[in-house]
């Protein structure tokens, strides 16, 4: 299992003027093996690049995963095809980078659409997009995001029905959360198949919490917080995950209101206690 930063950690400090440079810089300072860049960040990809590159031999870290944000959930079919061409550039990118695994999405709801009436939209651009990925030796990793496919069962369902080797889950420990399912025990169920894992923590607020906050399906309102100081029950997640073999990258994706500077280094401090608790660091 391999410790990585995804950079939407940071996204708060990106709206500040943070560069893809300076946070694998921060990466490489925190003690991580690795970095998660997202299509998100970009400005101006082509003039950015020497300096990305640059970062990452610098520093010496890995491109684990690249991500994109798709959306099938589109009653236009040339729309999805450009959810193909996304996800499609992604690979390239990743590629380029030298990173095996692209993060991607199914979609998310809206008025009108249910599960059901997207789930073949959803699994046709995700069997065309992961033949693409598998011809480039890349494996797509779906993750648990939205409503749509943010329970653990609508994941398996449309890896079964895509039926690509190429093709796995990015089980988000705290994404479960909002569509009212024990993370631990989605986690334990979708470990097995898992390409890629985000590693977040959230904790239930108040409904008149002032701050930032997710509001889960059935109402309740759910705030970012630095790993292990929020209510997901992360060892449970690293022992499924251990006991699975899983070998791939465990990113940690930041979501609390306090400042990434401060509360992603402590995230990493947790997390590498949690890991060698677990037996998964000396």
């Amino acid at each position: 299992m391999k410790l990585g930063i995804s950079m939407w950690s940071y996204v708060a400090a990106a709206r500040r003027g943070l560069d893809i440079p300076g946070f694998i810089r921060e990466a490489h300072r925190l003690g991580v093996e690795g970095v998660e860049l997202l299509d998100f960040f970009w400005k101006d990809r082509e003039a950015e690049l020497p300096a990305v590159e640059a970062a990452l031999g610098e520093t010496g870290l890995a491109m684990g995963v690249y991500s994109v944000s798709n959306n099938f959930a589109q009653d236009d079919p040339a729309q999805r095809a450009a959810q193909v061409q996304v996800i499609r550039d992604g690979v390239d990118s990743a590629v380029h980078f030298g990173a095996r695994t692209v993060r991607v999405f199914a979609g998310d709801v809206r008025p009108g659409l249910t599960f059901q009436q997207v789930f073949d939209w959803i699994v046709a651009g995700l069997r065309e997009a992961a033949d693409y990925a598998h011809g480039k030796g890349v494996t797509l990793a779906l993750e648990n995001h939205g409503t749509l496919a943010g329970r653990s069962n609508q994941v398996a369902d449309i890896l079964d029905a895509v039926g690509s080797p190429a093709l796995r889950a990015n089980p988000d420990t705290g994404n479960f959360l909002l569509v009212h399912q024990a993370p631990h025990e989605a986690v334990a169920r979708l470990a097995p198949r898992a390409g890629m894992v985000h590693f977040k923590d959230f904790r239930a607020v108040p409904d008149d919490y002032a701050g930032f906050a997710y509001t889960s399906i059935d109402g309740v309102k759910f705030t970012g917080q630095a790993i292990g100081e929020g209510e997901v029950d992360l060892p449970d997640c690293l022992l499924s995950l251990k006991a699975a073999g899983f070998d791939g990258w465990l990113n940690i994706e930041y979501e609390a209101e306090e400042d990434p500077f401060t509360g992603v280094a402590r995230s990493v401090a947790n997390t590498q206690r949690l890991l060698t608790e677990a037996g998964l660091r000396a």
